[in-house]
């Protein structure tokens, strides 16, 4: 994805968490079939343009868009270290990302609860919320590249289903 290179603001807001050694390790893990930081990457700057649109914190949520799963985690884990990182791993991500930036509260929120409602933090700002519903868009999306669109297509039926309940 390069288009957030080419978004000059976005590149400058994010351009010292780029500049991070540690967070640059993201870059060699695998996560939904991309790495870590094109994941993180595409959440921050998709939830950055929204924010924006909504006349949001966009600078603190490309900020907490992009930490949002700065985390390290071993290249050789099992499938069920991979399950319980999906419920623990914001935490995780809040205590890396506290090590090498200064982060505000509503940042800590972002990176803490992008996960609800799999992890029962609840979000407190609207910018939470962006990231959280963008991190689901773009993980769907990821995880149907992975595996044929076979997710995706499960995903709309479900979604059908709910709306067929609802009515």
């Amino acid at each position: 994805m390069n288009i957030e290179k080419q978004d000059l603001e976005f590149s400058k807001i994010v351009q010292n968490i780029l500049n991070n050694e540690e967070f640059m390790k993201i870059k060699n893990i695998e996560h939904h079939g991309v790495t870590r930081f094109d994941h993180s990457m595409k959440v921050a700057y998709y939830s950055y343009k929204i924010s924006k649109m909504l006349h949001l914190d966009y600078v603190e949520t490309a900020r907490g868009g992009l930490l949002h799963d700065f985390f390290i985690s071993p290249a050789n884990r099992t499938a069920k270290d991979k399950f319980i990182s999906t419920f623990v791993h914001p935490k995780e991500a809040v205590k890396t990302a506290k090590s090498q930036f200064n982060l505000s509260r509503k940042e800590e929120d972002m990176i803490r609860s992008h996960m609800f409602p799999l992890s029962l933090s609840v979000p407190k700002y609207a910018e939470t919320w962006v990231i959280s519903m963008v991190d689901k868009w773009v993980a769907v999306n990821e995880l149907s590249l992975k595996l044929k669109f076979k997710v995706k297509y499960a995903y709309n039926l479900l979604l059908l289903f709910i709306v067929g309940i609802i009515r």
